[in-house]
């Protein structure tokens, strides 16, 4: 069963086209490995299956509240400490429990600091720990291992890996290989053709 689809799926950035006619699905214990250069689309692309921007053309189904999404920002509050946090994301998706998610991303001994005073890689374990807390099936990541040294790296995988046994699916743009059962998705070939953007765009104005 598909988790989340798209169709002839057409994503724009500042109103202009940036990838058009793509077609997949991702079904219940599978992940979707985004590959292409720097400035090819992919942010643009998860933006748009999270729901944060609307698709140009084609749709996007999903079940309703069903998308977590993590962006290279680590969606923290810096004032808060990490169990606070992880508590305040976890009453915001309906109270999940936090401390499978502290435990996992070896959070303990750091609970109590505030999230303000967390090195670069702390931040991040951090913000992919706040997934594990939204009770949400489908996981879209945005080059999540950013800032992750080799351990973090195998334990935000092997979160994934847990995530998607159980049911979950994961959409995950990133260069590195985090030894998944996965399928490569190459956003290269579907770049929107700027003779055709530049048609539509002209038409607009007319």
């Amino acid at each position: 069963m598909s988790l989340i689809s798209v169709k002839d799926l057409t994503v724009s950035r500042g109103g202009m086209p940036v990838l058009e006619g793509l077609s997949f699905a991702v079904s219940a214990g599978e992940v979707l490995v985004l590959r292409g250069p720097n400035g090819s689309g992919k942010t643009t692309l998860l933006r748009t299956l999270s729901g944060l921007q609307p698709p140009y053309a084609g749709e996007v189904a999903a079940e309703p509240e069903s998308v977590a999404y993590a962006a290279h920002a680590d969606g923290l509050k810096a004032t808060l400490s990490v169990s606070e946090n992880l508590s305040f994301w976890a009453g915001v998706y309906g109270g999940h429990d936090v401390e499978p998610a502290i435990l996992h991303f070896n959070l303990d001994a750091l609970r109590d600091r505030p999230a303000g005073n967390l090195s670069a890689g702390q931040k991040r374990r951090l913000g992919l720990a706040r997934l594990m807390v939204t009770g949400r099936p489908i996981w879209v990541l945005d080059e999540p291992t950013v800032s992750l040294d080799a351990a973090s790296v195998a334990l935000f995988a092997s979160a994934v890996k847990a995530h998607v046994a159980a049911g979950g699916a994961a959409v995950i743009a990133t260069h590195i290989d985090l030894g998944f059962e996965e399928t490569v998705f190459d956003v290269t070939p579907f770049k929107a053709r700027m003779d055709v953007v530049r048609d539509d765009f002209d038409e607009a104005f007319l």
